[in-house]
């Protein structure tokens, strides 16, 4: 098991959670097998000092929708980032960047922000 060390700062969401999401499937180690969860763990650090690119602060918005007719909710990137921090957008964006099958949640569980 190893641990790889990213630091945020000055550093774009979506570039950071790349990195991540590679590192949790276990594509940086050479026993690298697509149905193994792999044993890779990710320590981001720096959190708050995370940016967005261009207007995205501004004009991005985060939808979920409880399956009823006409109940899709929409939430501003600054309303959510002020409700539940900078972890949750980050965390966020490498859930969707993980294949979805059962693997998707362990691998989540190894990612610790200091």
């Amino acid at each position: 098991m190893k641990d790889h060390i990213i630091d945020c700062t000055n550093k774009r969401v979506g570039r950071v959670a790349s990195d991540i999401a590679v590192i949790l499937q276990g594509k940086k180690s050479p026993s690298y097998d697509p149905r193994l969860e792999g044993d890779d763990r990710v320590i981001v650090k720096n959190i708050n000092d995370i940016s967005m690119s261009g207007m995205k602060e501004d004009q991005k918005v985060y939808y979920s929708h409880t399956t009823q007719i006409g109940h899709l909710k929409v939430q501003p990137y600054k309303d959510v980032v002020a409700k539940h921090g900078k972890a949750y957008i980050l965390t966020h964006a490498v859930m969707r960047m993980l294949p979805k099958n059962k693997l998707q949640i362990r691998r989540m569980k190894r990612i610790v922000f200091e």
